[in-house]
This record gives C-alpha cells, sequence and structure tokens, in this order.
C-alpha cells in the first residue's frame, strides 16, 4: 500500500520526533481497527489494555513489567493522542534546538517511566485509592510528554510562546500553569493521569536543572547510538573504541577550530545566526568538563 510504504519511507529518514509521533500514531490505529472488529464481531475488545496499559496494582503488575514501557505509546482516544501529539511536536522541537536531538528519546523514556512508577506508588500508599487500585490502569504519553515540557521550559524559562488569541508567553509561565491544573486536578477524576503528569514533569525538572549547572545527568549514554532502520535489528548500540593521544589531540584541535568559527560568527550575526547543529555543539563543549 502506497500510504504504509510513505509511512515507512518517513520512518526511516524522519528524525527521533517524527520516530516517536509514528510509533504513537501507528500503535492508535492497530488498537482501533482491532476494536472496530471486535465490536462489530460483538468479541472482548479490552485485550490491549491488559497487554500495553499500566496497572497499579501489584499482582498485576509483576506478571505484565513491559507495560512500564508500553503504556507510554498507548492510546484509545482520538482527542487525547491529538493533544498529547501536538504538544510534543511543539515542545520537543524546542528541546531539539536547545539541548540536542539525541537526549529526546531517553528523556520520553525516562520521564515515563517516573510518571508511571510515582502513579503506582500513589495507588499503593494512600488509601484514597484502596477502592480503585484493582481495576486501575494508566496509558498514554502524557508524562512523557511533560517531561520533555518541563524540562525545556527549565533549560530555557524566558523562551516565548506565541499562543492564539493570547500572545507570547514565557515557558515558565507554561510550565507553571500545566502543573497548577494537575495538582488541582488530581481530587476532581482521572488521579492516576494527574499524578503521572507530576511524575513526567518531576524527571524533566530534575534533568534540566543539572543540565543548567553543567551536570549531564545522561552523559553515561553520549556514546550510544540508536539506530531504527535496520531490518535485523531495529536497536543497533554502538560504542566507540578507546583513541590513543595523538588521535585525541588531533581532536581536540579540530573541536577547537570548529567553535573559533562558531564564536566568530556570533560575535558577528549572533546567536540566532547559528543552525540547530551549531547550537548542539556549542552547548556539549561548554558542558565537557
Amino acid at each position: 500500500m502506497n500510504l504504509l510504504h510513505e509511512l515507512k519511507k518517513l520512518f526511516k529518514t524522519g528524525n527521533i520526533i517524527t520516530k516517536i509521533i509514528i510509533v504513537n500514531i501507528s500503535v492508535f490505529a492497530v488498537v482501533n481497527i482491532v476494536n472496530l472488529f471486535a465490536f462489530l464481531l460483538a468479541k472482548q475488545s479490552n485485550v490491549f489494555m491488559d497487554i500495553l496499559a499500566l496497572p497499579a496494582y501489584l499482582p498485576k503488575l509483576i506478571l505484565r513489567p513491559w507495560t512500564i514501557l508500553t503504556y507510554m505509546f498507548f492510546h484509545v482516544d482520538i482527542i487525547h493522542i491529538l493533544f498529547n501529539l501536538l504538544i510534543f511536536y511543539w515542545f520537543a522541537n524546542i528541546f531539539k534546538e536547545y539541548i540536542g536531538e539525541k537526549k529526546i528519546l531517553l528523556n520520553y523514556l525516562i520521564g515515563g517511566i517516573f510518571g508511571g512508577v510515582l502513579y503506582i506508588l500513589f495507588y499503593n500508599i494512600f488509601p484514597v485509592f484502596d477502592p480503585y487500585l484493582r481495576q486501575s490502569l494508566a496509558l498514554g504519553a502524557s508524562a512523557s510528554i511533560y517531561a520533555i515540557v518541563i524540562a525545556i521550559s527549565t533549560y530555557i524559562p524566558d523562551y516565548k510562546l506565541n499562543l492564539m488569541f493570547v500572545g507570547p508567553v514565557k515557558l515558565k509561565y507554561i510550565a507553571l500553569i500545566y502543573i497548577a491544573i494537575d495538582l488541582i486536578s488530581i481530587p476532581k477524576g482521572n488521579a492516576g493521569g494527574h499524578i503521572a503528569h507530576i511524575g513526567g514533569a518531576l524527571w524533566g525538572f530534575i534533568y534540566a536543572l543539572n543540565l543548567k549547572q553543567g551536570n549531564n545527568l545522561l552523559k553515561a549514554f553520549d556514546n550510544l547510538e540508536f539506530n531504527f532502520t535496520k531490518r535485523k535489528s531495529n536497536l543497533k548500540v554502538k560504542y566507540k573504541r578507546p583513541i590513543n593521544d595523538y588521535e585525541y589531540n588531533s581532536e581536540r584541535a579540530e573541536r577547537q577550530k570548529q567553535t573559533d568559527i562558531i564564536l566568530d560568527k556570533i560575535a558577528k550575526s549572533g546567536y540566532s545566526s547559528l543552525s540547530s547543529q551549531e547550537k548542539e555543539f556549542l552547548f556539549n563543549q561548554s558542558s565537557k568538563k
């Protein structure tokens, strides 16, 4: 099919933001197509809830440990996925420009895990959730997206977004409004979802705050390269071999030369004239100890 071919091509050639969006949409499409046929055939249609959604009840969670990852790619409601992916697209592109594309997937995954863990802890600790514990399930990318939103809002809090009917608003105010809405909404319904949002936001804040202080919490993953386009293996990890003194000094001299070129460009045309690659290179150089 032409559409399927175009999606595969887009997945292979697109950046990590595009890939994450395609995965979410693909899961949503498969789930809803299967649910439609299950409905027409008068069959049970909640099989994906049991397989992909994250249970808060520990005996269920032990039998489905993979759901701490799958739940963050799983949506059943079209408004839910549309809103999530629009927010992700806007904020992930800002994140890509100022922090770098390589950190988007890791923050998405870790933010989702933080959100899932906080949701599980709250439902097992606080008595108010006892009546709902056995049946409660979490799903959706919101916690992962909150990690991206809060991370970039913490990293460049005065960056302005032009909002329709409102005008330019600084990211720090958008982040505060998001968090305030979730805290207020916990007693009003969908408590698990709002708690997961707070968990994802917590990771984003911790990560960006440390990054601003020169401490990259994900530095251990800097030498990992994720490759999603190979047929035999969807995930490829590469490790850089150790280099000798000559190679090290040559690379250092080349990096310094590139840094000088970028600094000259800033002096002549300003920081805004830099490409996203140049900004990422300059940031990586400044964060090296």
